[in-house]
């Protein structure tokens, strides 16, 4: 009778610790949850400008300098209405730094040390197909490279830049197989890095690079592969 009884208030323990232990665990829960969910509804949109159509339309990303300036490209808008290079201030205030003409920029922007912007076009041209350019701090533009079909016309995807000024740059198309190639740009002369052949390398590269501190550059291709769903790659000196 005494070892029944004992069994019984040792269940009755274990149950209610059992309890104790699911409640604390659900309280837990709670106290989890309930802060994080608030805290994701603290974040703040702020618009700090709202195109109208006329002053562009963007599809590329941003940069931002020391002073919390932001620039970018618009494909549409502007003058000719095919494009624009704009910064927006700390501040908001909006202002066009190019007026593009049969060009069309897709992708963003990178900057050096002096301030000065670079990027790409996928139209425009001596053949069409395309510019790397060049906006200096001052405002002065240049053309430091027509692309041509053979180098891989409308480039889509922005530039990196190497510690010696060098640029590199993807274009979905042209090549020894036109499945895109790989370049470099370095004082105004064009190199081709890699032309995909769209096997097992890949094929049609969309995105642009990074680079590590030994030089190698990296990237992705939207096709070719095992599976002809695209690869990620690695290209050394």
């Amino acid at each position: 009778m005494k070892n029944s009884v004992l069994r019984q208030n040792l269940v009755s323990v274990a149950g209610r610790r059992a309890a104790s232990a699911a409640l604390a665990f659900a309280l837990g829960i709670v106290t989890v949850v309930g802060p994080s969910s608030a805290q994701g509804q603290t974040w703040k949109e702020s618009v700090l400008y709202s195109f109208t159509g006329a002053d562009g339309k963007p599809e590329g990303g941003l940069i931002v300098d020391a002073r919390g300036n932001l620039y970018g490209t618009t494909s549409q808008g502007g003058a000719s209405s095919d494009g624009t290079v704009f910064k927006v201030s700390s501040e908001g205030k909006f202002a066009v730094l190019r007026n593009f003409n049969g060009s069309r920029p897709l992708a963003g922007l990178i900057m050096d040390a002096q301030g000065n912007l670079y990027g790409t076009t996928s139209e425009g041209g001596a053949s069409n197909d395309g510019v790397v350019f060049k906006l200096s701090s001052r405002g002065k533009f240049a053309v430091l490279s027509s692309v041509t079909g053979a180098y891989g016309p409308n480039p889509g995807a922005g530039l990196i830049l190497d510690a010696k000024g060098n640029l590199y740059g993807t274009a979905s198309q042209g090549g020894a197989s036109n499945d895109g190639v790989v370049f470099k740009l370095s004082k105004g002369k064009e190199t081709v890095l890699y032309s995909f052949t769209g096997g097992a390398d890949g094929a049609h590269p969309e995105a642009g690079l990074i680079m590590d501190a030994m030089g190698s550059v990296y990237g992705t291709t939207s096709q070719g592969g095992a599976s002809n769903d695209g690869v990620v790659f690695k290209l050394t000196p």
